[in-house]
């Protein structure tokens, strides 16, 4: 049976074996994934949903074409701390939503992801098509800060000193880089991507489900704390600095 959620996120395409293998393909109108404001809200609710239907035994993300999240149309400008703070709020239960899948994720990055990669990086296995780079694009470059757990994650992944480079330089890192840092586990040529997400999807099936979804647990755990701790405090302090760097433009202070 198809479930309602599926149809309720216009930017997310669902795909269902009977396995359960759940596949969620991002975009934009069928194409690739220009980030807007509907992007953010669907994720939130849809993994919300996602992990509440216990129909699901795998999970596989992916964008779309040719990118996995790699341009940008948001629209809103977010001036007062009560349009932050909504956003904020949709942000935190973003990432918690996320993470609250307990069942094994697997990302399989078909391109750049310089939006939002958490979402690929924080998957239980990371898959990476030779054309895919990392980047955090729409923080520190764009002068705002790295507030909204993209932090916590690269911290991990590089560890401190790499991982804060990372993020205040805006540095790509190829697919390769990514894999010789252990940023991904496996990088495949494109055509082959989504066929060895679903041969490593088929072979975690085969596994009972409550291993399944004691082992995501298991595993999860000081990623769910770490997230806890931080992204209040973080996306607070990413928003006073959007506010005072608006309220700079409409002054004309460049600085």
């Amino acid at each position: 049976m198809r479930p309602d959620y599926f149809d309720h996120y216009p930017t997310i395409e669902f795909e269902r074996t009977e396995r359960g293998v759940l596949t969620m393909r991002l975009h934009s109108d069928h194409g690739p994934v220009i980030y807007s404001e509907q992007h953010h809200a669907d994720w939130c609710g849809a993994f919300y949903e996602v992990g509440a239907d216990r129909d699901n035994r795998i999970v596989i993300i992916t964008g779309t074409g040719d990118a996995f999240i790699d341009k940008y149309g948001w629209t809103g400008t977010y001036s007062r701390a009560a349009d932050w703070d909504d956003k904020a709020f949709e942000g935190r239960r973003m990432i918690r939503n996320y993470l609250d899948i307990e069942v094994p994720i697997i990302a399989a990055v078909n391109g750049p992801a310089s939006i939002h990669n958490e979402l690929a990086v924080l998957a239980d296995i990371v898959l990476a098509a030779t054309t895919a780079t990392f980047s955090d694009a729409p923080h520190f470059p764009n002068r705002v800060p790295p507030g909204d757990g993209i932090q916590v994650i690269w911290q991990l992944l590089l560890g401190i000193n790499r991982g804060r480079y990372f993020l205040l330089t805006g540095q790509e890192l190829c697919a390769r880089e990514a894999l010789e840092l252990g940023v991904v586990s496996e990088v495949l040529e494109p055509e082959a991507l989504i066929p060895r997400a679903n041969e490593l999807a088929q072979q975690l099936a085969k596994v009972g489900t409550m291993t399944l979804r004691m082992s995501k647990a298991a595993l999860v755990q000081d990623l769910k704390r770490l997230m806890d701790q931080q992204l209040t405090s973080s996306i607070t302090m990413e928003g006073m600095a959007v506010m005072d760097m608006l309220m700079k433009r409409q002054k004309g202070d460049q600085n």
